[in-house]
């Protein structure tokens, strides 16, 4: 079977690493899934999302002169990236809102932050014997 740019594949990961994992495609021949290829969310860690032995569906997405396969994950599976846009999408809150309740948890804080501080010292007209 002939590894095409574009081409859909079945794969089984064979090694991870900290920039992706290594995926044994048909005919015993190996590609990579750079981990900005494993998820639409941000990957620390590949390991949160792929062990060893998993059998993934992964896209090719490039072929070097050198024979070297990258593929992707997340372009294999469309409908699970289409579902992670919509996550995406900012609130309707306003500026102005956010705005209102950052200053209202703000003075909160500090009115706790007096309290405690005063309570410390003693407060008003406390000895310091």
């Amino acid at each position: 079977m002939a590894i095409d740019v574009g081409s859909i594949v079945e794969g089984v990961v064979t090694g991870i690493t900290n920039f992706g994992a290594f995926i044994e495609l048909p005919d015993r021949v190996t590609g990579l899934v750079h981990i900005s290829e494993v998820a639409d969310a941000y990957v620390k860690d590949v390991r949160d999302y792929l062990k060893e032995q998993d059998h993934v569906k992964v896209k090719v997405i490039h072929v070097d002169e050198k024979g070297k396969i990258g593929l992707s994950i997340k372009q294999a599976n469309p409908t699970v990236r289409n579902t992670s846009r919509e996550r995406r999408v900012p609130p309707t809150v306003s500026f102005e809102d956010k705005l209102a309740k950052f200053i209202k948890d703000s003075d909160e804080r500090q009115t706790e932050f007096r309290r405690a501080t005063e309570s410390k010292r003693g407060g008003r007209g406390s000895s310091r014997y």
